[in-house]
């Protein structure tokens, strides 16, 4: 897996949740998150038997995730007790191009911009939550990361995703950026693909949900 394109996400998913500063392990990146639920982040490019069964046998702070870089039927042999599988993703990127951004009559569009990251908002004609995304600046030169595209389940198939992604796209070509680089779930992997976006690899995430791992 190229290191580059993971170290891109890894720094630009950290600067739009306000993580912690990324730490760049000998194996890859650490990332403090500092949520309960998701403490701590270690992000693999590559599934190492040895590495990977070391991590979880000596990790024992639940909310501790591993993300790795590969298929979850690979890393399932390895599973220790207490660790769980979460829903399945993947690593994407794409070149930015200036897009119009085309939205269905009722809906409002509002943009706005806090340090490094820009967020994106739609409203249904009532003023409700419709969709919404993000996209921060990564320390990579000239990429950036999308993060947290959603679409309110009763407002979808109407092209708001897509909105919101162009509007996303051309804020960050406004600002220098060249490069996208986003963690897409299996549902939304279908509409980055339709927008240009490239799979380069399946991204397996583990979590530890309790202290009795490892001992």
């Amino acid at each position: 897996m190229d290191t580059e394109i993971v170290r891109a996400w890894v720094e630009g998913w950290a600067a739009s949740r306000r993580a912690a500063p990324v730490v760049e392990e000998p194996w890859g990146f650490t990332v403090d998150v500092g949520l309960p639920g998701q403490v701590t982040r270690h992000v693999l490019p590559n599934a190492d038997e040895k590495l990977i069964r070391g991590l979880m046998e000596t990790t024992t702070a639940p909310g501790t995730w591993l993300k790795v870089l590969t298929e979850p039927q690979t890393i399932s042999p390895w599973l220790a007790p207490a660790w769980t599988f979460d829903d399945p993703g993947f690593l994407m990127s794409a070149t930015l191009h200036p897009s119009a951004t085309r939205l269905p009559a009722g809906y409002q569009l509002r943009t706005w911009s806090r340090g490094e990251v820009t967020r994106a908002l739609v409203r249904d004609k009532d003023g409700a939550f419709a969709a919404h995304g993000q996209v921060a600046g990564s320390c990579h030169a000239g990429s950036v990361v999308f993060d947290q595209i959603e679409t309110a389940p009763a407002h979808r198939r109407q092209g708001l995703g897509r909105a919101v992604m162009h509007t996303l796209a051309n804020a960050a070509i406004a600002a220098g950026a060249r490069t996208g680089v986003l963690a897409a779930t299996v549902e939304g992997q279908g509409l980055y693909e339709s927008l240009g976006w490239t799979t380069h690899a399946p991204l397996t995430s583990v979590v530890l949900t309790s202290s009795d791992a490892g001992r």
